[in-house]
C-alpha cells in the first residue's frame, strides 16, 4: 500500500512545517534534556505532513521533544504542577526555549495529550461538569472518571479531534486494546483528511504508524531521520514475534 500522498494533493491540514533546535541557546549540555544524543545531534525536523510519528526506543527523546514543542507552540499541558522531584532539575522544561518553529499561515489552537497525565485533565473536566453538566455532552455524555482508562481516552480523541488545530500526542495507544487502536487509526485518518487538523505523535504502535500518508521519524538515528514503516522496530519486532509463533 502506498503510504505517501499523491502528487498535487492539497496540504490544507498542515499548520506546522518545521521544527529547529538552536544548539547555541542551550543553557547547558550536561543536564537533561540537553544531554540527550538526539537533542545535541539534530538541527531540524520536517513536519509538513498531516501526521508525523516520532518512533524510537524508550529514552530516545521522543516525549521530551514533543513536550518542548508544546511549550514552544504555547500549548498548555494539563498536569499536576505541584509534583515534587527527588532531585530538582532547573533545566527539565527549558528545551522549548531553544526551539524555533515555522508555521504555514500563523499559529493555530492546539492540544497536548499524554496518557500518563491525562487523568489530571479528566478529573478537572468532571469537576467543571459538576457545576455545568452540559459540558459532558462534549466528551461522550458521562463523566470521564466513570469510564475505563481506555474508554476515557477514546472519548477525548473522538470529541477533541473534530476541532481544527494542532494535536501533539504522546503514546496515545497506552491503555488501548488493539481494537481501540484500530478505531483511533480511523479517527486520525478522518481528522487529518478533513483538511484542518495536524498531528505529531510519539508512538510505539505499529497499528497507528501504518497510517497512509504519514511520515515516521526515527529517534534511534542521530540526527533524527525519516524511516520507512517496515523498517521501524515496532513493525519488525511484532512481525518476528508472530512469525516465531507459527
Amino acid at each position: 500500500m502506498d503510504r505517501r500522498p499523491r502528487a498535487g494533493d492539497a496540504r490544507l491540514a498542515v499548520h506546522l512545517l518545521e521544527l529547529s533546535i538552536d544548539h547555541a541557546r542551550f543553557p547547558t549540555r550536561e543536564a537533561y534534556p540537553f544531554n540527550l544524543r538526539v537533542v545535541q545531534g539534530t538541527a531540524t525536523l520536517t513536519l509538513d505532513t498531516e501526521v508525523t510519528f516520532f518512533a524510537g526506543e524508550n529514552g530516545s527523546g521522543k516525549s521530551t521533544l514533543l513536550r518542548a514543542l508544546a511549550h514552544r507552540c504555547g500549548i498548555h499541558i494539563w498536569e499536576n504542577s505541584a509534583r515534587t522531584r527527588a532531585r530538582p532539575n532547573p533545566f527539565a522544561e527549558r528545551l522549548g526555549e531553544c526551539l524555533d518553529v515555522r508555521w504555514r499561515n500563523g499559529t493555530v489552537p492546539g492540544s497536548f495529550f499524554a496518557a500518563e497525565i491525562f487523568r489530571n485533565f479528566a478529573e478537572l473536566f468532571d469537576a467543571w461538569a459538576a457545576s455545568d453538566p452540559g459540558l459532558l455532552a462534549y466528551l461522550g455524555g458521562s463523566p470521564l472518571t466513570e469510564k475505563s482508562h481506555g474508554q476515557c481516552n477514546m472519548a477525548f480523541f473522538d470529541s477533541r479531534f473534530r476541532v481544527p488545530g494542532l494535536y501533539l500526542l504522546d503514546e496515545p495507544e497506552s491503555a488501548l486494546s488493539p481494537r481501540r487502536q484500530l478505531e483511533l487509526l480511523r479517527i486520525l485518518a478522518e481528522a487529518s483528511a478533513r483538511g484542518d487538523a495536524q498531528f505529531v505523535v510519539a508512538s510505539h504502535s505499529p497499528i497507528l504508524m501504518s497510517l497512509p500518508g504519514s511520515r515516521i521519524l526515527s529517534f534511534d538515528a542521530c540526527p533524527v531521520a525519516e524511516i520507512a514503516y517496515r523498517d521501524t522496530d515496532s513493525f519488525r519486532l511484532h512481525r518476528k514475534f508472530f512469525e516465531d509463533l507459527s
